[in-house]
């Protein structure tokens, strides 16, 4: 099973890749993010660690964790981000890792794995390849503030605390550059999936 890592700054549209390689390519999609939520369900296997760190007030009525409560928790304090951290990330790489371990096993011949902090959480140990997801600043801020409606605030801040472009370069396989057409990404995407 081919496994490619997909990374790149937020707004760049990895997203849309993703979209193209599971819709056409019938890549098994994994995002960490989307994981990370998923860990920390009744029954999952960050939900009771996480609970115990921080307390039966982040336990809805529902009896799943209050993902609000836990946010503002976490984002009013860095040491309780930082324990959430510890608790959440290698959760989340087991996790996707027991995926990945099922998808080979069923006989799954591509997968796809997308991580804000892909880079920082050292995801392409296991991954064939990584690819950089590459959007000019300008259009990203336009998408962050258009589809997302964040704030020049909000965008200066995510920007600030996220990989610079040489790094992106420097640490990645491939780049797909999405500055253009739908379709121009699209083929540059068949091109990589044609390398070996």
């Amino acid at each position: 099973m081919r496994v490619i890592g997909v990374t790149g700054g937020v707004g760049a549209g990895k997203s849309a890749v993703l979209d193209y390689l599971e819709g056409h390519c019938d890549a098994l999609r994994i995002e960490a993010d989307k994981v990370g939520h998923e860990v920390m369900e009744p029954g999952a296997i960050a939900y009771g660690s996480v609970i115990e760190a921080f307390g039966q007030d982040i336990v809805g009525p529902d009896g799943r964790i209050d993902r609000k409560a836990l946010g503002n928790m976490v984002f009013a304090d860095e040491r309780k981000r930082l324990l959430l951290n510890s608790i959440i990330h290698p959760a989340v790489r087991e996790e996707i890792l027991r995926r990945l371990r099922e998808a080979e096993q069923r006989g799954e011949v591509l997968a796809v794995v997308e991580a804000a902090l892909f880079l920082e959480e050292h995801y392409e140990t296991f991954c064939d390849e990584t690819w950089y997801i590459y959007t000019k600043e300008e259009t990203r801020r336009q998408r962050l503030r258009g589809s997302r409606g964040y704030s020049e605030e909000r965008i200066d801040a995510l920007l600030r605390s996220q990989r610079t472009h040489e790094e992106f370069l420097a640490r990645c396989d491939c780049v797909i550059d999405n500055n253009g057409s739908i379709e121009e990404t699209q083929r540059q995407v068949d091109a990589a999936l044609r390398r070996t």
